[in-house]
């Protein structure tokens, strides 16, 4: 009978706590800049709306950033100013003037409501201009039934 002599297996060798510390390292400049672009992407697409009244008593605090503002085209106004349309919007009182660039929606006229994208032209709350690039007629389904033939192609009218 012989017995075999063994030689115990040596331990495995500890891991590393560098490789740990760059793993953590790692990860949390990966998320840190995933949370970067989320926040500055979604801060960009996003467009605060306010009614015409809204916008005049918020002007010190909205300055020159770019919001949406909703108002009824005031009759009257409506001008066209070389590639611009100029023309005053209100809502519950108040009146802010536009300057719009570029020609507006077939449906644009006076006496309408409307939702214009733009900004202030300056933050002084005494100067309330708004240049807008942007115009969304708005109507309701009171609009649809009255002239159906001005929406087709729209998912109820085809």
């Amino acid at each position: 009978m012989s017995t075999a002599v063994s030689t115990p297996v040596p331990p495995a060798p500890p891991v590393r706590s560098r490789s740990r510390g760059r793993f953590w390292a790692v990860t949390v400049i990966v998320l840190g800049a995933l949370g970067f672009l989320v926040f500055r992407g979604l801060g960009n697409a996003t467009l605060y709306f306010r009614t015409a009244d809204q916008a005049v008593h918020q002007h010190a605090s909205l300055g020159t950033k770019r919001f949406r503002i909703e108002g009824t085209v005031v009759r009257g106004t409506v001008h066209d100013a070389g590639d611009d349309v100029v023309f005053a919007i209100e809502q519950n009182g108040a009146t802010v003037d536009v300057r719009h660039r570029g020609d507006p929606p077939q449906l644009f006229k006076e006496g309408i409501p409307v939702v214009l994208e733009g900004r202030f032209a300056t933050a002084r709350p005494d100067d309330d201009r708004f240049l807008s690039d942007r115009i969304m007629v708005k109507h309701s389904e009171v609009y649809r039934a009255r002239h159906p033939d001005r929406v087709k192609g729209s998912p109820d009218n085809p």
